[in-house]
């Protein structure tokens, strides 16, 4: 749902930074798309704070935006958006650049000059893109949930991110909730999946991954990386549909497990739609279930009536859209959820 607060007659300029990629792009707010061909470019994310500023450089010079213009920016955290600061440390990626103010550089490196740099988390821009113009068009309260190495999260009230007060976890962040007394992640992501499925089927000769219960969803996630023949999760899928009993399993746990978590945040929040995007979600038909069967588990029996579950409509573009949307609206004080 385009509105007269994001709609926009000239197209806006935007990056979307990932792990190992940065795509930009110009994006018709009114249109609801992307104008000419966006452009994805390699990212150097183990390198120095020089290789990676120059690559979103490089990436932002290929789109021709007008000079001046206000760019919105959908960067993973940690990251101070306000300031436009980095805060990564120890998380793999981009930790050359803890504390540097990337707004600085960036304005300082780009050619044409933009006007205005604005920066917000790469799942809050999912979820305002697939608010704006996607699947939950029209709803006042929205969770958005991508899953792939880990769960990112947005909560959404009338399109505005949602990240502190009483009704949403710590940060807005559904990575930091638990099942089982566990991190979420340790059941839901890619690596847990992949890990869960190695337990429950070891590979001939293989035994079970070391230091673990041959069971699915067993406390911990072993690195898969060193054992061989372990599925990728669309994988897994696949032997899931083909009606391998422990991989339809795996994919059962894990996805009950994300419901269960989400239930009572979600009920707190009054949430009227649930949309999942993400690389996982390419499997929503072995996700919907299990999701809205954990969802309902809890208290709130009658939530899952109230909610609509829907898978991202807009995968490829909705961060592009939804960081076109922040750049292109009044800024508004921050949202504590009432």
């Amino acid at each position: 749902m385009l509105t007269s607060a994001t709609a926009a007659s000239v197209p806006v300029p935007v990056l979307e930074v990932g792990g190992t990629h940065v795509t930009a792009a110009l994006v018709d707010l009114t249109a609801g798309e992307t104008v000419g061909e966006a452009m994805r470019r390699p990212l150097p994310a183990r390198g120095t704070a020089e290789e990676i500023l120059d690559g979103v450089t490089a990436a932002a010079s290929l789109i021709g935006a007008p000079a001046g213009a206000p760019w919105g920016v959908a960067v993973p955290g940690p990251f101070d958006y306000e300031s436009g600061i980095a805060l990564f440390r120890d998380v793999g990626k981009f930790d050359a650049l803890y504390g540097v103010d990337v707004r600085a550089e960036l304005s300082r490196r780009m050619r044409p000059a933009p006007g205005t740099l604005r920066f917000l988390n790469d799942a809050d821009a999912f979820g305002i893109g697939e608010f704006v113009a996607g699947a939950v068009a029209g709803h006042e309260r929205v969770v958005c949930i991508t899953l792939g190495s880990g769960v990112g999260s947005a909560f959404l009230d009338r399109g505005e991110p949602v990240n502190h007060g009483p009704l949403v976890p710590p940060e807005g962040s559904a990575h930091l909730l638990s099942y089982d007394g566990r991190p979420l992640e340790e059941t839901v992501s890619r690596r847990a999946i992949r890990a869960a499925y190695a337990r429950a089927v070891p590979a001939a000769g293989r035994g079970p991954v070391p230091g673990k219960p041959d069971t699915a969803g067993a406390p911990g996630i072993p690195d898969v990386r060193g054992i061989p023949d372990v599925p990728d999760v669309h994988v897994i899928a696949e032997l899931a549909r083909g009606g391998d009993p422990d991989a339809r399993a795996v994919l059962e746990h894990a996805f009950q497990a994300l419901g269960v978590a989400l239930a009572p945040w979600l009920a707190r929040f009054g949430a009227t739609a649930l949309v999942v995007g993400g690389s996982i979600a390419a499997s929503w038909d072995l996700i919907e279930g299990p999701l809205s069967a954990g969802a309902g588990a809890g208290p709130d029996a009658g939530l899952v009536d109230r909610l609509l579950f829907r898978t991202a409509e807009r995968a490829h573009d909705a961060p592009l859209l939804g960081a076109a949307s922040w750049a292109a609206r009044p800024q508004p004080a921050p949202v504590n959820c009432r």
